[in-house]
């Protein structure tokens, strides 16, 4: 069960009882970012590996990683923890893809070289398919298999950089600032590269049957 947060100074807390050697802190600590971490796992997993590598299993591996190299982190903490915890987190899930996909990977063009230490990159298809499940409603069994191609294709046409802040702001929920931040931008450049990002969705949206701009990230 997910350990309720509500300010930061809660979380501060649970990073010094960690720092102190305290493993039940370190625990609650990864079970509040957990939804937040699977979302991104499922995201980012290459469509190849979908139903064969559960996100359960990366996250198991992110925790073990966590314990053995928290200490290190709290010595230093240049990164946030969320963010720190995030990059662990991509880390392993490129070595799921390594290992599981091995060339396959490169010809994938799987990695993101505008993410510190590299991050699988979130695909047009996973990306159109959670547009989709957010902008059509329950009464509608299935969308077509056109309209989800359309959308996937329109957003290949979107600027990367633009189309990656869109997933950290509004899939990953990052603040303006921890997005500029993870891809190295002026927390303005961030902000006029969302405001980009946002119109040209809508019009992706405007352009697309069976789907609701209205009901578009803002």
């Amino acid at each position: 069960m997910a350990v309720s947060m509500t300010n930061s100074s809660e979380t501060e807390l649970l990073l010094a009882r960690a720092s102190a050697g305290d493993n039940r802190a370190l625990a609650d600590l990864f079970e509040h970012y957990r939804e937040r971490l699977e979302r991104m796992v499922r995201l980012r997993l290459d469509r190849r590996l979908q139903g064969r590598l559960d996100p359960a299993d990366v996250l198991q591996e992110v925790y073990l990683e966590l314990a053995k190299r928290y200490p290190d982190y709290a010595a230093e903490a240049s990164l946030p923890f969320y963010l720190w915890l995030r990059m662990l987190t991509g880390q392993k899930l490129v070595d799921q893809h390594r290992r599981h996909l091995g060339a396959k990977m490169r010809d994938a063009g799987m990695e993101v070289s505008l993410h510190r230490a590299g991050m699988p990159q979130a695909s047009s298809a996973s990306l159109a398919e959670m547009l989709l499940g957010r902008l059509t409603s329950a009464s509608r069994v299935a969308i077509r298999t056109e309209t989800r191609i359309r959308v996937q294709e329109a957003l290949n046409t979107m600027d990367p950089i633009d189309r990656e802040v869109l997933v950290l702001r509004h899939f990953e929920m990052l603040s303006n600032e921890e997005t500029a931040r993870v891809l190295n931008l002026k927390t303005s450049a961030a902000s006029n590269r969302h405001l980009r990002a946002l119109k040209r969705l809508k019009e992706i949206l405007a352009e697309t049957p069976l789907v609701d701009d209205r009901s578009a990230p803002r």
